[in-house]
C-alpha cells in the first residue's frame, strides 16, 4: 500500500476463507449426493436444479484441448498474484474493493483446488434455467468470481471517475495566471 496503512485484512482473509470453505464443502456434498452425473435434481421446480458435472475447461465451457487443465491452472496462479497485489494496494476502510478482491480470490482458489486434485475438471452443480433454456452449470467459486468481478468493475469505475474529477479541478501545470492588463 502506497500510504503505509494496513489493508483491511480483518475483513479480507475471513471473507476469502468463508467463501472457500463454502465452495469446497458444497462441491464435496455435490460429488456424493448428486450421483449419477448429468441427472438433474429439482430444487425449485425446473428453474433451480442441482446437476453434477465436471468442467475441464473454463467458464461457459471454454476448452483449450488436452492442455486446458495446465493452462487454466497457470492463468489462475497469475490471477492470484494480480489480485493479491491489488489487495495490498487497497486503502484501509475501502470495503467494496476489499470484498470484491476477496470474492475473486476465493473463487479462483476454489476452482484451482479442483483442477489440482482431479484431471476431470472443476465440480459444477448449480443448474438454473427454464426447460431447455439453461445457464451454464456453475458452483460457489464461480459466484464469487462473477460477483466479485462485477463489484470490482464498479469500484474501479468509481475510482477512475474520482481521479478524473480531481484532475479536472486541479490547477493547470505551471500556474494559470492571466496576463496583466496594460
Amino acid at each position: 500500500m502506497a500510504s503505509g496503512d494496513e489493508a483491511p485484512a480483518g475483513r479480507f482473509w475471513p471473507l476469502v476463507g468463508g467463501i472457500l470453505v463454502a465452495d469446497v464443502a458444497t462441491k464435496y456434498w455435490a460429488e456424493r449426493a448428486l450421483v449419477p452425473m448429468h441427472v438433474p435434481h429439482d430444487v425449485v421446480g425446473d428453474v433451480v436444479r442441482f446437476t453434477l458435472l465436471y468442467n475441464p475447461g473454463a467458464a461457459f465451457g471454454l476448452h483449450l484441448g488436452s492442455a486446458s487443465r495446465w493452462i487454466f491452472m497457470a492463468l489462475t496462479l497469475v490471477a492470484v498474484v494480480i489480485i493479491t497485489r491489488m489487495y495490498r494496494q487497497t486503502r484501509a476502510g475501502d470495503l467494496p474493493r476489499t470484498v470484491a478482491l476477496a470474492m475473486i480470490l476465493a473463487g479462483a482458489i476454489g476452482n484451482l483446488i479442483d483442477r489440482i486434485r482431479s484431471d476431470r475438471g472443476v465440480v459444477d452443480f448449480i443448474d438454473i434455467g427454464i426447460g431447455d433454456a439453461r445457464w451454464p452449470t456453475f458452483n460457489v467459486a464461480d459466484i464469487g468470481v462473477s460477483c466479485g468481478a462485477l463489484l470490482l468493475a464498479w469500484v474501479l469505475w468509481r475510482e477512475d471517475r474520482a481521479l478524473a474529477a480531481a484532475q479536472a479541478s486541479a490547477p493547470a501545470p505551471g500556474g494559470s495566471s492571466s496576463p496583466a492588463a496594460s
